[in-house]
């Protein structure tokens, strides 16, 4: 397999589709089809499986095959940066995975800083959920990753302990509290986002013996908080979800407070290209980590 053959192979993974894979590569479908017929007979395996209405699908050695193709066009992009930088030229790209309140804080500010100072360096945001963030990871399909516990083997350095609020109608009983316990949010109406919220939220009810009474799930913290502001429930969530809420939407802090810590990824640091150690210390340099406060719980 070269570079060619590989970069084609995961082109048609990644999208699914000969003919978007031919577009990435500036090659027709039939072209890019009979390439890889060409690949699995000199492999002697299968690959992908065509499906009329499903598209192109992976099979269980394609699957693996294309982590390895990753990591080998990981090896390639850091020869490109590795020589670009010698000759004083910055290049390359970052692919980036983030849920949505990473995303919408970190990710512009970082990507106008290195823009602004390297404009030759690529880069490309996947925006998922903490879960699929994790995934991208995992399988090599992004560089690095806005990542919450558990981190599994991957490399990560803490970016910041996210104080988590109870966050209510302002018609709720709870406007008059100072300061809310976790045993008050017992029985009451939940509201549970999955953006990486669901974790820190059984383990608090759990540790403070309260029931949690989930009443709604949602994928996004935009849609919890209009659904707050509805009246339809209370939730616990972070610093960076209260950036912007709706009119009639109050929150308060926990007592004893509560984090959630927020992490930027990589599968190796010792493996990332100069790009990926660019974008984690541009963050590091915008960010700077608050220190740890002495009654955070994990």
């Amino acid at each position: 397999m070269n570079e060619t053959q590989i970069r084609l192979f995961v082109a048609v993974a990644e999208t699914g589709s000969f003919t978007k894979a031919g577009q990435m590569m500036n090659m027709t479908q039939p072209a890019v089809s009979r390439a890889i017929s060409s690949l699995e007979s000199e492999l002697g395996v299968t690959l992908l499986n065509r499906h009329p209405r499903n598209g192109v699908v992976l099979t269980d050695i394609g699957k693996r095959i294309v982590v390895t193709g990753r990591e080998i066009l990981l090896q390639y992009e850091k020869i490109s940066q590795e020589v670009a930088a010698e000759k004083g030229l910055e290049t390359g790209s970052i692919r980036v995975g983030a849920f949505p309140a990473a995303a919408s804080f970190y990710y512009p500010k970082i990507v106008r800083a290195i823009n602004d100072k390297y404009p030759n360096i690529h880069i490309q945001m996947y925006e998922g959920t903490v879960e699929e963030v994790r995934h991208w990871l995992d399988e090599l399909v992004v560089d690095v990753g806005f990542l919450i516990p558990p981190l599994n083997d991957l490399d990560s350095r803490l970016l910041r302990n996210e104080a988590l609020h109870v966050v209510f109608r302002d018609d709720h009983p709870f406007r008059n509290f100072k300061e809310i316990r976790i045993q008050d949010l017992s029985d009451e109406p939940m509201l549970v986002c999955k953006g990486g919220y669901e974790l820190p939220v059984m383990e608090l009810f759990r540790a403070g013996g309260a029931n949690l009474n989930v009443k709604h799930i949602t994928t996004n913290y935009p849609t919890a908080l209009n659904m707050i502001n509805e009246g339809l429930g209370i939730c616990i969530m972070s610093e960076l979800s209260l950036q912007s809420v709706p009119e009639h939407v109050m929150s308060r802090e926990l007592t004893p407070r509560a984090y959630r810590k927020l992490h930027l990824a990589v599968p190796s640091f010792k493996q990332a290209s100069i790009a990926v150690r660019l974008f984690v210390d541009t963050a590091f340099r915008l960010f700077p980590p608050a220190a740890a406060h002495p009654d955070e719980q994990t």
